[in-house]
């Protein structure tokens, strides 16, 4: 029963998609952006708002893994939204960086404990349940942006790891380990997501309706990637950043200049499915997917132009920020339409 506001809530909580953590990931990241531009209220407002989003997606999650188990099994069996888990792991990091920034450096330190068991657990247990473990074959038809977000958990993790090694004094090589092996893995992830999701679009029918905002992804784990390699260049000397300084920093550029290159292409995309081909641009969760990549590019460009002296690079980061900012504002007021609308109100979605 829908009709009351208890049975709305209910509805809504059932049908949470696992992939609305990128709204802590993309509320996060433009703070962190906000805060390495010096644009400090405005950062700790959007910190507020992030943390907020994790405490209450949080609860939600653990709300709907008890009460509607049969949903959630379904979502880890969909390769369509079982990647989407992912998203708590990256909202997690994103917040522990920012909070990182503050001084925050053991809670930092403990998210990033949380997020990395996570990943591991997350890392067999979607791969299989999604993809391996389905009778239907073949598997590549199956594959969609969602795909890259296991490369965005496996790069958060690096960072998160990254940002706290210069602090403590115990477990730096650890750190420095764990930092290095998990962009490393992230690399090699973006590849097999890329590949799959290329043969995916060539062999098999592809519609605009598919074409979901999601594909925006494959922007943000390049840009992801190349964070998390700025970082790791900025990290202090250890045995395992010794040994790949060097080319971490030129693959990071190498990285940048791609998910540039990306961009143009996702906006003709867009443009291809709302405007030629008239699908209605409606709120979605999935949104958040879009902003998030936005957001993240921007840092990337900051960081990356401060890291290994690359002023314009950095100036495109810093003009990109805002872009990302006002798409934040825009999905923002969506989103409290949409949850005013079908669930304070209970109008119906059209």
């Amino acid at each position: 029963m829908t009709d009351s506001l208890s049975g709305r809530v209910h509805h809504a909580v059932e049908g949470l998609t696992p992939g609305y953590f990128a709204l802590v990931m993309a509320s996060g990241i433009i703070s962190v952006g906000m805060s390495l531009e010096g644009f400090d209220v405005l950062s700790l407002w959007l910190l507020i708002i992030c943390a907020s989003a994790f405490v209450v997606l949080l609860s939600l999650t653990a709300w709907r893994f008890v009460a509607y188990r049969q949903a959630t099994n379904d979502d880890f069996n969909d390769p369509g939204r079982g990647f989407g888990f992912f998203t708590f792991v990256a909202g997690t990091n994103v917040l522990g960086v920012r909070l990182g920034i503050e001084g925050y450096y053991e809670a930092t330190a403990v998210l990033l404990v949380v997020s990395g068991l996570a990943w591991l657990v997350l890392g067999y247990v979607v791969p299989w349940t999604a993809v391996l473990g389905r009778e239907e074959r073949p598997v590549v038809a199956t594959a969609n942006g969602t795909w890259f977000i296991w490369v965005v958990a496996s790069q958060s993790v690096a960072i998160s790891a990254a940002t706290i090694e210069p602090v403590f004094e115990t477990g730096r090589r650890e750190l420095a380990l764990l930092a290095v092996m998990s962009w490393s893995i992230g690399v090699f992830l973006y590849a097999a997501a890329g590949v799959f999701v290329a043969l995916r679009l060539m062999l098999y029918k592809f519609g605009p309706e598919e074409l979901t905002p999601p594909y925006w992804v494959s922007m943000g784990a390049l840009a992801i990637t190349v964070l998390a390699g700025a970082r790791i260049v900025e990290m202090a000397d250890a045995p395992m950043v010794d040994a790949t300084r060097e080319l971490i920093a030129g693959l990071s550029v190498v990285f940048w200049a791609f998910a540039t290159w990306l961009i143009p292409v996702l906006v003709a995309a867009g443009w291809w499915r709302h405007i030629v081909r008239r699908v209605p641009l409606r709120y979605e969760a999935t949104l958040w997917s879009i902003i998030f990549p936005l957001g993240m590019y921007a840092v990337a460009g900051i960081y990356l132009g401060r890291a290994d002296r690359l002023p314009l690079v950095g100036m495109i980061g810093a003009v990109e920020l805002w872009v990302a900012f006002a798409a934040w504002l825009l999905v923002l007021a969506a989103m409290v339409r949409h949850v005013s609308r079908t669930v304070l109100f209970g109008a119906r979605h059209r």
